[in-house]
């Protein structure tokens, strides 16, 4: 029997541990030729704090991970008998499997878009916003426009007593207040 991707429910928060407690007891039991990968599906977002921008791994599945494995009764068990973990996602003694373009999707390994690590902000229409990197720094504008598929917006900022619009990177403000 080959090997699969299934989706296994853990309490939020609890998702490394019970990777480990997974990979402890799959040692224990001597069961490594039916288990490959045990994943925690997580993301690398650029956060900006204080004028600081500081990259950070954050999970965006939470209270799931993703385990290889081979589906038999004495797996289904170990898995499904591991402290922190409540049990498979989909049926209870036949869950389905996911596909590895999924995993490798999830896990943001197959390039492009993904690749990028995403901004942990959202900005709205006629939000008061600061500059912290480049010319314009430090001054306030309102934003004006969002387009969230470039990771940039619109403001508008007042130079000698004028309004001018300007495309900014998420990156290079920061709310205020």
């Amino acid at each position: 029997m080959a090997m699969a991707w299934y989706v296994v429910h853990t309490y939020s928060g609890f998702e490394n541990k019970a990777k480990q407690a997974l990979e402890e007891r799959i040692k224990l039991f001597d069961l490594r030729s039916k288990f490959g990968r045990v994943l925690v599906p997580t993301e690398e977002v650029v956060e900006v704090k204080n004028g600081q921008k500081r990259t950070t791994t954050r999970k965006f599945f939470p209270g799931y991970i993703l385990v290889e494995m081979e589906m038999d009764n004495q797996s289904w068990h170990v898995v499904k008998e591991t402290p922190k973990v409540t049990g498979f996602v989909g049926a209870t003694r036949n869950p389905p499997q996911i596909r590895e373009e999924e995993v490798l999707r999830l896990m943001g390994q197959l390039g492009g878009e993904e690749a990028r690590p995403k901004l942990a902000l959202s900005f709205e229409r006629g939000e008061e916003v600061r500059v912290v990197e480049g010319p314009l720094s430090p001054m306030t504008g309102k934003v004006e426009e969002v387009d969230t598929a470039r990771g940039r917006l619109r403001i508008t900022v007042t130079i000698f007593g004028r309004s001018n619009p300007v495309w900014l990177e998420f990156s290079k403000v920061e709310k205020v207040g």
